[in-house]
């Protein structure tokens, strides 16, 4: 598999358009394509996996701390796979705190042997894109970065004289092409991020018109030459240990609609390696729960389907029912806020939830938290043990809150560490018997420990 990274010089800089103009190019020309986002983000990889007929990856060395692992999941079945391309985060060297390789994209880069095409916008610049590419360039020999885009140029004129002014400057860089600023193919966005594909309105045919230009004005001829052929080393001791675990043939219900939809493929394919059967259900669609031996509730937006998961009186009172009666239920961010007591939109309205947990979900116009974090149990739960350390994410524009006189207490000390520094501590997680809800985001890959920890507590091992 060659493979090769599309970095941006910032964010808002086009990167997923750019990232999905390239796959759709080249499926077009009969490649087939693996598709991988740096970060925990959620959302690109659903347009990714639109556009190339392939699952797409996380690859992130925050919740996948060992670089062994990290490999091993990025070469994992692609046996068939002509090209891996991955999109970065964020700005090329934007990480977590001011460390360029602390979970950045030219960290991702240089442990993956991966060669970076920078994007870069050049919108009310020319010469001075030299000095940008330039600063990208010098700031780190370790990255390759072995080409660059041109995004939001108004002419051709104005293209050419940033591709002569890099190739005066930077003349190591090739200049692949350039887009010029479409306001017709703009993906929206919500929340930091793209709103997902299947809001957005004529989707495929954005799609089709940026892989058209793409195609037009860009040298995907040397792309593909820039792309690196060079395997990666592994060992896969992550998977070769949880294979190696008894396990139990169980069912677990994966709520799959337009309020929850937000999980990491590599937790459902390790828990398919592992012989459970996974049964999609929709909390918003379904009148009735499958039957199932545990119930999985990921992130997503309930906020949006608020109305019709409160009506779906049969299916809350199935969950509750199921809950009471210390069935395992995982539930993450989005499955935290279907869990309380009700949920309240911005607009004051209230909406009945399945009232496991006596709280309440406040949405909110600004971002409550956002990032990497680590959670500490104060005692024994579904997570881990009590002061286990398990790596995650929130990302959300809401707030829990318990009922007023509401005997509910959180269970996890939160933790935000920037540069080696504590940067800010929080409480969140709720347990309820068997039933475990918090705002944080968990890859099972990990560590073994927090693997086998939420395994067995899902009834799996």
């Amino acid at each position: 598999m060659k493979k090769f990274l599309l970095a941006g010089a910032t964010s808002g800089v086009g990167k997923t358009s750019v990232t999905l103009g390239v796959i759709s190019a080249l499926v077009q020309r009969g490649y087939s394509v693996q598709p991988y986002k740096v970060g925990p983000d959620y959302v690109d990889t659903k347009f990714h996996s639109r556009v190339s007929g392939h699952a797409s990856r996380n690859v992130d060395d925050y919740l996948i701390p060992d670089d062994d692992t990290l490999k091993y999941l990025f070469e994992k079945d692609t046996e068939d796979i002509d090209l891996g391309i991955v999109e970065g985060v964020m700005g090329l060297y934007d990480g977590l705190g001011s460390d360029k390789d602390a979970h950045s994209t030219a960290s991702m880069a240089k442990k993956l042997n991966l060669p970076v095409i920078l994007i870069v916008s050049g919108k009310s610049i020319s010469t001075s894109t030299a000095a940008v590419v330039k600063g990208f360039v010098d700031f780190d020999p370790a990255v390759n970065i072995a080409g660059v885009i041109i995004n939001n140029v108004m002419s051709d004129n104005h293209y050419n004289l940033i591709k002569q002014a890099i190739q005066r400057y930077v003349p190591n860089v090739a200049v692949l092409g350039y887009l010029k600023f479409n306001k017709d193919l703009e993906l929206p966005s919500r929340q930091l991020g793209l709103v997902p594909d299947a809001e957005v309105s004529a989707v495929d045919s954005k799609i089709a018109g940026l892989s058209k230009l793409i195609s037009e004005n860009i040298d995907l001829d040397k792309i593909l030459e820039l792309a690196s052929s060079q395997p990666l080393t592994y060992q896969g001791t992550f998977a070769k240990e949880v294979s190696k675990l008894p396990t139990n043939p169980i069912s677990i219900g994966i709520a799959k609609d337009d309020a929850f939809n937000f999980y990491y493929r590599d937790n459902l394919e390790l828990l398919k390696d592992l012989g459970v059967k996974l049964v999609p259900f929709s909390p918003v669609n379904d009148t009735h729960l499958p039957k199932v031996d545990s119930i999985w509730l990921g992130g997503g937006y309930p906020e949006e389907k608020s109305a019709e998961l409160a009506n779906n009186i049969s299916m809350k009172n199935e969950i509750k029912e199921f809950s009471d009666a210390g069935k395992p239920i995982f539930a993450e961010c989005g499955g935290l806020m279907y869990l309380g007591k009700d949920l309240i939109n911005e607009d004051g309205s209230i909406h009945q939830m399945v009232n496991i947990f006596d709280g309440s979900s406040q949405m909110t116009k600004r971002l409550r938290k956002f990032g990497y974090c680590q959670a500490e149990p104060n005692q024994d739960c579904f997570i881990g043990k009590e002061s286990a350390v398990i790596y995650g994410h929130e990302f959300h524009h809401s707030t829990f809150e318990p009922s007023e006189n509401s005997n509910l207490k959180t269970i996890l000390t939160m933790k935000k560490y920037r540069d080696g520094e504590l940067a800010s501590t929080w409480t969140g997680g709720y347990q309820s018997k068997n039933t475990f809800a918090s705002y944080l985001h968990v890859h099972l890959y990990q560590s073994t420990e927090a693997a086998k920890a939420i395994l067995k507590s899902l009834g799996v091992i």
